[in-house]
């Protein structure tokens, strides 16, 4: 009688019985679903260029072009 117990109490305690495991498992799916969905759209929409001052808190958002050669460490500062 007591072999019959320990198993039907194994049996009822198994980890695939337990809800909290699957409603765990439920939103990890859906979260790695979420990503996924989310790196799909951002693939196929582009970015749209939005008008700025070319500055972010005082710095240059972009890098600056300039025709002639970098300063050389003799040259004087202007």
């Amino acid at each position: 009688m007591k072999a019959s117990h320990d198993i039907a109490a194994r049996t009822a305690s198994a980890w695939y019985r337990q809800p909290v495991l699957w409603l765990g498992a439920a939103i990890f799916a859906a979260l790695l679903a979420g990503c996924v969905w989310i790196i799909v759209l951002g693939s196929q929409h582009a970015d749209t260029p939005l008008e700025t001052s070319h500055t972010i808190f005082g710095v240059p958002v972009s890098a600056q072009s300039s025709t002639s050669p970098p300063p050389s460490p003799t040259d004087p500062p202007r």
